[in-house]
């Protein structure tokens, strides 16, 4: 690996779409929001030349092109970016890895549990090198309150989770088929793209998942195409019950065609002293009730909360989607500067990717997953 200790971090970002434009916008931020030095902003990769010309403009590149693999390999670049379509995570995150380079991958980590257990592998034989997955809702400043709350120990021993994560993008049965309904193109449905994310929370609060009993469904099992009616091939929904290696049970639930959701990421755990109410869809509140109170108390997030005032000091100004990419740029850039890994890494990934794998292939049996 090249060393980066006399020059700011040099940044490659593959993809141009919506998670692509949360990347620029966080590696253009976090200088501003965090202080130390700011990125350099070196090569902008999508597949067409004209598009990634007019995106590098945008998101303040200097380059722009088509070649994802040179611009990994590329000798100004320290970290990848990879936003690009699930099957192309693995050959992108490997090449960008054997390069010398850290990654920052968006979820899910990849198509399969085998792939995923590869790039593990591969990940670990370069501990020089930070490897991030992209699960933002970590990093919002009321998450991160519930996890300091749990820890502190202020609703007592967690006995029992419930979550959901539910939008609504494919219920109309008119939407048109797309690669994100394949297994070749991507991988796992509703909980690959939804599901891992309320798995990446649950375990963060909850501990290790032990084993799981679930069941999916595919709502509607043909779209159309130029070519005709093709299947949908990975589940629509997925329903789970839980139980973690800490003796607590949890029911988990997610669906990407639940009418009127369209960002349904809610949890509640129950402690012994207490109970924690959290819903993306109002990220800036968390909602708690401790023993001997008559109910739940509604808190505002604010600069008492962690990363909140590094944005703004004023209580009650919202925090939001992108804030959450801008800390976990930070978090990248304090790995990569010599200081902790708050991951998830590519070995953290992959106990979530045990889990939603095991969800798809329970159907109505448990599953170990110690």
């Amino acid at each position: 690996m090249q060393d980066t200790s006399q020059r700011p971090v040099g940044v490659a970002l593959i993809g141009t779409g919506f998670m692509g434009k949360c990347h620029a916008m966080a590696w253009n931020n976090v200088a501003t929001v965090f202080g130390g030095a700011r990125p350099r902003l070196e090569i902008l990769c999508d597949i067409d030349q004209t598009a990634a010309d007019a995106h590098a403009g945008q998101f303040g590149f200097a380059r722009a092109m088509t070649d994802w693999q040179a611009a990994v390999r590329d000798d100004a670049v320290d970290v990848v970016s990879i936003t690009t379509p699930n099957g192309m995570h693995r050959p992108m995150a490997e090449a960008a890895l054997n390069a010398g380079k850290h990654v920052w991958l968006e979820k899910p980590m990849a198509l399969t549990l085998d792939d995923a257990r590869h790039m593990a592998d591969l990940a670990a034989s370069h501990p020089d090198q930070v490897t991030i997955l992209g699960y933002n809702y970590t990093r919002s400043p009321a998450f991160q309150a519930a996890r300091a709350m749990i820890a502190a120990g202020d609703i007592g021993t967690p006995q029992a989770f419930r979550g959901v994560y539910d939008e609504d993008y494919s219920a109309d049965p008119d939407l048109p088929w797309s690669w994100r309904m394949t297994h070749a193109g991507g991988g796992l449905g509703a909980l690959g793209d939804l599901g891992c994310h309320l798995v990446s929370q649950m375990t963060a609060l909850m501990g290790p998942v032990s084993e799981v009993t679930a069941m999916t469904h595919i709502a509607v099992p043909q779209r159309a195409s130029p070519d005709g009616p093709k299947p949908v091939e990975n589940e629509d929904s997925a329903m789970a019950l839980l139980r973690f290696a800490s003796g607590a049970h949890g029911s988990f639930a997610t669906s990407r065609v639940a009418r009127g959701r369209k960002c349904r990421l809610q949890w509640e755990i129950h402690g012994s002293n207490g109970t924690l109410v959290f819903d993306q869809e109002n990220m800036n509140e968390l909602w708690v009730h401790r023993s001997g109170e008559a109910g739940f108390t509604r808190h505002l997030t604010g600069p008492e909360q962690p990363d909140f005032t590094a944005f703004c000091p004023a209580p009650g100004h919202n925090f939001g989607f992108n804030e959450q990419k801008v800390v976990e740029a930070r978090d990248l850039l304090r790995a990569i500067g010599g200081g902790a890994h708050v991951g998830p890494n590519f070995a953290q990934g992959y106990e979530i990717e045990r889990i939603i794998h095991a969800m798809a292939t329970s159907n109505g049996r448990p599953v170990q997953i110690g």
